[in-house]
């Protein structure tokens, strides 16, 4: 998409004793213009499809699966029985997605590197995607992933940042707890893939403990992420005694939970998990929705009981070459998490993770983005674009370039239009 050139058009201010009649023909005229500067989006949006959009290709999809497995519906909606039923394998993905020998051939030999799995719901909205389209890339495994030698398997330090078991932290006031490794789907462009292993398995209770402990000793903590792997695959007891402990610490003002269930396994958000969540206020859950096809009437549903529940939702995208790489694919994408009430709260720069140099933008492009939201949609629709800086050194914001020059108290501003503009404040 070609960048816009900027105006310098020399801006009077507005004649003050104009007419009411003069001061609606520029409304008018101004309205017009705005119109027209969103005009693109509008002549695209309704053909960048959502998971709404798919719901009668879903429903079939689902019973191909059900049919496959010799399932039922009550078991398509028992998160365990998701979890048992996670696709892992070359032969079962064949029978339900179109595959050719030779990318079967690839997939297989990616699985004697790496671990993969899709839950059977991700997998349904699989089937309904286009053929290697987005939702596609984020789950299926290519051979890139092992032919690939740049970057990383830790490009964060967080072995260097671990001042406890399971314990990340980069920042003064608050830390991670990672408990678990065990996802409903394994993204292909994971942060912490080589976490992943051959074998699901949680934090020991012991080493929740240790970090537990480590919280206590350290009363500037006031801000807990649990995540991991996917937090809210920890059991419902688990849950209710981590967040309870966490919950009693005086200085621990807010928690979190990192996980991508209402995305991958919205079945995994039910009434008695809600009913933990909703003791341990403020609460919030950032997820990770990447394209709108994962905006479905399942994980609008999850969302709404999360929400009853009085937990804060935010979204955390990850910026994916052929996924989300589009300044409309992205606004749709944050209209509708809005829709549903989650708050678009980061776009991350994929990290340099070994294994995923396919999905990795340049930074340009993010930042066209963000060109493309600023101004161009309500402020709630635009998140913070992020670079994690390497070695651990924490969340860098990337944005463009607003304020052209400063001297004493007037800056020179260029607005969301490329309109630039001179400001002055009081001296």
């Amino acid at each position: 998409m070609a960048k816009r050139s900027p105006e310098f058009a020399d801006h009077q201010p507005f004649d003050r004793s104009a007419s009411e009649q003069e001061k609606r023909r520029i409304a008018l005229e101004r309205a017009a213009e705005l119109k027209e500067r969103i005009r693109d989006y509008l002549e695209v949006k309704d053909s960048i499809l959502t998971g709404f959009d798919l719901a009668e290709q879903y429903e079939e999809a689902k019973r191909r699966i059900l049919e496959e497995f010799q399932a039922s519906e009550e078991d398509w909606q028992d998160w365990h029985w998701q979890l048992r039923h996670r696709v892992t394998d070359v032969e079962t993905l064949a029978r339900l997605v179109p595959l050719s020998k030779e990318e079967k051939e690839e997939i297989a030999e990616v699985s004697r590197h790496l671990r993969w799995a899709l839950s059977p719901y991700y997998l349904a909205l699989v089937i309904c995607d286009e053929r290697w389209g987005a939702l596609w890339k984020q789950s299926i495994p290519t051979i890139n992933e092992v032919n690939d030698t740049h970057g990383s398997d830790d490009p964060m330090a967080e072995g260097f940042t671990s001042p406890a078991p399971a314990i990340t932290r980069r920042y003064p006031d608050r830390l991670i707890i990672n408990v678990t490794n065990q996802c409903a789907m394994f993204c292909r462009h994971c942060q912490r893939r080589r976490n992943i292993g051959q074998h699901d398995h949680h934090k020991p209770r012991s080493v929740l403990e240790a970090a537990l402990d480590y919280i206590r000793e350290n009363e500037e903590i006031r801000d807990v992420l649990v995540t991991g792997g996917d937090a809210l695959l920890l059991s419902d007891q688990t849950l209710d005694w981590l967040l309870g402990e966490l919950h009693a610490i005086p200085h621990v003002e807010i928690k979190r939970l990192g996980t991508r269930t209402p995305v991958t396994l919205p079945q995994r958000i039910t009434p008695e998990l809600c009913r933990i969540l909703e003791k341990y206020p403020p609460l919030y859950v950032n997820t990770q929705f990447n394209h709108p096809r994962e905006v479905t009437p399942e994980s609008k549903r999850a969302c709404d009981m999360l929400v009853k529940a009085g937990v804060v939702l935010g979204n955390q995208a990850v910026l994916l070459k052929g996924v989300n790489n589009d300044p409309h694919v992205m606004k749709k994408l944050n209209h509708e998490l809005l829709k549903i009430r989650v708050r678009p709260y980061y776009i991350f720069h994929a990290k340099n993770v070994r294994g995923t140099s396919h999905f990795i933008t340049s930074v340009d492009e993010g930042l066209e983005i963000m060109e493309h939201l600023r101004g161009y949609t309500s402020g709630l629709a635009v998140p913070t674009y992020i670079i994690n800086a390497p070695y651990g050194y924490g969340k860098t914001p990337v944005t463009p370039n607003y304020i052209l020059s400063k001297r004493g108290n007037q800056v020179l501003l260029r607005t969301w239009e490329n309109r630039i503009i001179p400001y002055e404040t009081p001296s």
